[in-house]
C-alpha cells in the first residue's frame, strides 16, 4: 500500500473512530470531546502556518475571534440565522487574515511574532472599547431557539457533537490533501529554506501568503462553530492566552504532521482536567508534564511516532 493510501486510511480510520464513540461515550467525555475536536480543528488551522510554513504567529486568536464575532454579532444584532451568520463568520476571519497577511509577511522572524501579537491585542481591544455592541469581557449568549440550523437544534449534545465532527473531518483532510499537494510541499520547503526555494523561481510571499489566509479561514471557522455549538461569544477567546494554547497544543502534538493538533489537543485538554481533579496547582502538574515531554518528545507525540515508527505520517 502506498504512502497516500496508508495516511488516507489512518486519517479516515479516526475519523470512523470519533464516530463510533458518539454511541458508547459517557456524557461528561461525550461533551468533552466535541469541544476538543472543535479545538483542534482550531490548532490544524495553526498547523498550517506554523508547522509546515514555519511561521511562528503569536496573534492566531485574532482570527478564532473573527470568526466567533463574526457569527455572534450578525445573530445578536442583525437577526442572522445561523446558516448566513455562520458564512459572515468565516467571511470575515478571510478577510483579516488576508489584511493581517500583507501587512505581517513584509516582516520575518522576530519581527512576525511581534506583529501577530500585537494585531491580536489591537483586536482584544477593540473588542472592549465596543462594549455596547460586544458586551466586552462578560460577552453574550447565544439563545437556544437562535441555535437552529437547518431544523437541526445544535444545543442538543448528539448534534452538536455531530457538527464538531463534521467540522473536524473536514480541516482534517483538508489539511491532508493541501500538503501533498505541490503547494504544501513548497511550503515545507519554504520552512527549510526559503532562500534556495526562492533561488528555484518560487513566489515565497505568495506561498506564505495563501498559508496565512488558509490557516487564518480554518481557525476563524473553528471560532464561529464553537460560539454557536456552546452558545458564547466572549473576550477571552481574542485574548492572548488563546493565541498560546494552539502553539502548545500543536508542539504537544507534533508541528509538521496531519494528526499532532489533534493529539496534542487531546493530551492537554484531559492533563489540565485530571490536575485540576488533584490540585488547585494543576497548572505546575501539566508545565511540569509539557517540560517532560520536550525534554524527551522534542518532535510531538507524532512527531516521535514519525522518527521511530511511521516514517510515512504527513
Amino acid at each position: 500500500m502506498s504512502a497516500a493510501r496508508r495516511s488516507l486510511a489512518l486519517h479516515g480510520g479516526l475519523i470512523a473512530l470519533l464516530f463510533a464513540l458518539q454511541f458508547v461515550l459517557p456524557d461528561y467525555h461525550h461533551g468533552n470531546l466535541a469541544r476538543i475536536m472543535v479545538l483542534a480543528s482550531y490548532a490544524v488551522g495553526y498547523n498550517i502556518l506554523f508547522g509546515y510554513t514555519g511561521l511562528l504567529s503569536l496573534g492566531h486568536a485574532l482570527f478564532f475571534a473573527a470568526g466567533m464575532y463574526g457569527m455572534g454579532l450578525t445573530i445578536q444584532h442583525l437577526g442572522f440565522t445561523p446558516a448566513p451568520a455562520l458564512v459572515a463568520g468565516l467571511v470575515t476571519g478571510i478577510v483579516v487574515s488576508a489584511g493581517l497577511a500583507l501587512l505581517a509577511l513584509r516582516t520575518s522572524g522576530v519581527a512576525f511574532m511581534i506583529v501577530t501579537l500585537m494585531f491580536a491585542q489591537a483586536g482584544y481591544l477593540t473588542i472592549l472599547y465596543f462594549g455596547e455592541y460586544t458586551r466586552g469581557d462578560e460577552g453574550f449568549v447565544i439563545q437556544q431557539a437562535e441555535r437552529v440550523l437547518w431544523g437541526i437544534d445544535l444545543s442538543d449534545p448528539t448534534n452538536r457533537y455531530f457538527a464538531a465532527l463534521i467540522l473536524f473531518a473536514i480541516c482534517l483532510m483538508t489539511c491532508l490533501h493541501l500538503v501533498q499537494r505541490p503547494f504544501g510541499k513548497t511550503l515545507v520547503a519554504v520552512r527549510e529554506n526559503e532562500e534556495r526555494v526562492r533561488m528555484l523561481g518560487y513566489d515565497t510571499f505568495a506561498h506564505k501568503l495563501g498559508a496565512m489566509i488558509v490557516s487564518g479561514t480554518i481557525s476563524a471557522a473553528a471560532g464561529a462553530v464553537y460560539g454557536l455549538l456552546f452558545g458564547y461569544v466572549g473576550a477571552s477567546f481574542a485574548s492572548v492566552q488563546y493565541s498560546i494554547f494552539p502553539l502548545l497544543w500543536v508542539l504537544l502534538g507534533g508541528a509538521g504532521t496531519v494528526l499532532g493538533p489533534f493529539i496534542g489537543t487531546l493530551f492537554m485538554f484531559y492533563l489540565i482536567d485530571f490536575s485540576s481533579g488533584i490540585t488547585t496547582a494543576y497548572m505546575l502538574i501539566a508545565g511540569v508534564a509539557l517540560v517532560v515531554l520536550t525534554l524527551f518528545a522534542p518532535q510531538g507525540l507524532t512527531g516521535e511516532l514519525r522518527r521511530r515508527l511511521w516514517r510515512w505520517l504527513p
